[in-house]
């Protein structure tokens, strides 16, 4: 078969039998490539639309987990002072219940001498009623 002279210059009919400078089945395959290209890039937007989605939730459920971490501290903290609180009652009411024995065992020692009074007093009012 002889070689197309135009095909050696580089210029090539298509199927419209229009002159093109590229060979049909490269500018075929461009145009493939093209149409891959335009939906590559499409699936890559839809791919971004999609992972700006997931990190808007990510975000929403870090800050509730940082919400409800917030609470816990609040929480555990709320229950150390009441714990706190209650050890601080705990020492008031064991400090009040020394004071009060100590206040029983004074008022005890003056019932004693109160009666040992009254019995010494009793006792001589009855040796002063007899010496009459």
């Amino acid at each position: 078969m002889a070689k197309d002279p135009l095909a050696d210059a580089g210029l090539h009919f298509d199927e419209l039998n229009k002159l093109r400078v590229l060979d049909p089945e490269v500018a075929q395959k461009t145009t493939e490539l093209k149409e891959e290209c335009k939906e590559f890039v499409e699936k890559i937007g839809q791919f971004q639309k999609i992972v700006g989605g997931l990190i808007e939730l990510v975000d929403e459920l870090a800050k509730e987990a940082e919400t409800e971490k917030m609470k816990a501290i609040g929480a555990r903290n709320l229950l150390k002072s009441v714990a706190k609180q209650r050890e601080s009652q705990q020492q008031q009411l064991q400090a009040l219940i020394a004071e009060k024995k100590m206040q029983l065992e004074r008022y005890r020692i003056e019932y004693e001498a109160l009666s040992k009074v009254e019995a010494e007093q009793n006792e001589f009012i009855d040796q002063f009623i007899l010496q009459k």
